[in-house]
């Protein structure tokens, strides 16, 4: 990642993009207490597998600095762009719905060690 931003910079610059690109229902998750893959993980939603393209496609243009890699783009279905200590994924609704990041992520997810402790 680019060092000239900070954590809370990048997330200002990702949601202002995500914003202006007109995404659905954006969520900002601090997970870092729940893992060391990244500090912050972004949901958003596009209306169609188009704009989820359009999505990922014009942020991509405009951070294509801070990205580090992009997955899931070939259907437009659910696309994963990771900044490294951000992860953002932008689902059509439907999608979104079935995996449910927002519960497994957070903060009232159940903690695995009084599960298996």
């Amino acid at each position: 990642m680019n060092k000239s931003l900070n954590v809370e910079e990048l997330l200002k610059k990702i949601k202002d993009v995500l914003n202006d690109l007109k995404a659905i229902d954006i969520q900002i998750l601090d997970i870092q207490k729940r893992t060391s893959l990244a500090d912050y993980m972004i949901i958003a939603d596009g209306n169609s597998s188009r704009h989820v393209n359009s999505i990922v496609t014009n942020l991509c243009k405009k951070l294509k600095k801070h990205i580090i890699s992009i997955e899931g783009t070939t259907l437009s279905e659910w696309a994963l762009i990771d900044f490294g200590d951000v992860i953002l994924h932008v689902f059509k609704p439907t999608i979104r719905e079935i995996y449910n990041l927002e519960k497994i992520w957070s903060d009232k997810a159940p903690d695995e060690k009084k599960k298996f402790g």
